[in-house]
């Protein structure tokens, strides 16, 4: 009978996770490999450590331990799916999988190892060959840098390769498209009965909704009345009350509403706020647009109003665009901090690079009013520093953050 494997769990001072650790009964030496469990101090966390090695255990007794360097690519694949992707939103698995394929079919890697830095450098240089956009080859590769990442987390790679992203003219990040504009949002509120004669009122109301709230298209259409619904309005507390299945982040959530988007609401008649906030309606069927649908539509009307906001791409102004104004419009009156709150961003990165790099000629009409001529005189009242700017900035974050929110937030 050969020697049975015991894995322990070790921590060490430089590593996040915790680590299983053996020693081969053939060669005598010890064998370290990530728990894909975070070293947090609490006793849950151990715990969940002592769970993961005991499968690992398993795995070295029973045969069925493959290490990093010999993984199957296909088989990294299957557990990314089942493990990760399955755990997502739908849209994310399939756009996710798609990258994955794309992978395979330029470059056909049969072992998770051989997908190395230099193997996606090619892998980026064959999609611009195939004509893929670099906004289109971006997102692929953030899906693939990723499942990468997730990798080396649970122990499949040592570690994960450099992914270079593609970069924008003169070294600028890559946008998608840009915000919409006050004026543009206005005009597209007049383009919709043009497009949508028979109910209007109502794509008009969802429009507003979203210029409003900065909430992604499937949260426009999910937000409730109803107390008990998954995504809701909380007028009397002014917030959002949202459960992890209906947002990006998965986590629950209380977010403020912001005042020009609660006094909106606070105008709907009471009669009207029970179901969904906005409903739209198939007018063939009577029964509720679906995302997609809902998308191409809004899309449809920024068509008709001529609000193009990527000239590249030829893109006309759609739902993501409304969000951009509404993150654009409230990073000149919050600090990024709160704008990240406002926006649900998972990182303040994003919140930086997409909304707070401002316009500097807008920056600069905003100085001139505020603090040009004789504007200096009955300027805000500032602290001794004279960072008036500032002090605008802490009351407006005072005011976005003056209910309660989750205590995991």
């Amino acid at each position: 009978m050969s020697e049975r494997v015991k894995v322990s769990v070790v921590e060490f001072r430089d590593r996040k996770f915790y680590q299983g650790q053996w020693r081969d009964p053939l060669t005598g030496r010890k064998q370290t490999k990530s728990l894909g469990v975070e070293r947090t101090g609490a006793a849950a966390a151990r715990k969940a450590a002592e769970r993961a090695a005991a499968v690992l255990e398993d795995e070295l007794n029973t045969g069925r331990y493959v290490k990093a360097d010999k993984l199957p690519w296909a088989d990294f694949i299957d557990r990314y799916t089942r493990e990760k992707l399955d755990t997502l939103a739908p849209a994310t698995k399939v756009t996710a999988l798609a990258s994955f394929h794309h992978l395979e079919r330029l470059l056909n890697p049969d072992k998770l190892a051989k997908v190395t830095g230099g193997l996606l450098s090619e892998f980026q240089a064959k999609l611009r060959e195939g004509g893929m956009k670099d906004t289109t080859i971006a997102k692929t590769l953030r899906h693939v840098k990723a499942g990468l990442r997730w990798a080396e987390t649970i122990g499949l790679l040592t570690k994960a390769p450099k992914v270079d992203m593609p970069r924008g003219q003169q070294g600028q990040s890559l946008a998608r498209s840009r915000p919409v504009t006050t004026e543009e949002y206005e005009r597209l509120l007049l383009t919709v009965p043009k497009v949508r004669p028979l109910d209007a009122a109502e794509w008009q109301r969802f429009l507003t909704l979203l210029w409003l709230s900065g909430l992604r298209l499937s949260e426009g259409l999910a937000l409730s009345w109803d107390q008990d619904a998954p995504f809701c309005v909380d007028l009397g507390r002014r917030v959002f009350r949202i459960f992890g299945e209906s947002q990006k982040s998965g986590k629950d959530e209380l977010v403020p509403l912001v005042p020009d988007l609660a006094e909106w609401l606070g105008q709907i008649p009471e009669a009207e706020r029970h179901g969904p906030v906005v409903r739209l309606i198939d007018q063939r069927t009577r029964q509720p647009l679906v995302k997609d649908t809902v998308g191409a539509i809004v899309g449809q009307i920024g068509e008709r109003a001529g609000v193009v906001t990527n000239k590249a791409d030829g893109k006309y102004a759609g739902c993501h665009d409304l969000r951009r104004g509404f993150g654009t419009r409230w990073a000149r009156k919050v600090m990024p901090a709160v704008l990240r709150r406002l926006m649900r961003h998972s990182s303040i990165d994003t919140t930086m690079s997409y909304y707070v790099d401002l316009d500097a000629a807008d920056v600069a009409r905003e100085l001139q009013a505020q603090f040009g001529g004789k504007a200096a005189e009955t300027a805000a009242p500032s602290n001794t520093s004279g960072n008036s700017g500032l002090f605008l900035a802490q009351e407006a974050e005072a005011i976005a953050t003056r209910n309660p929110l989750t205590a995991n937030d």
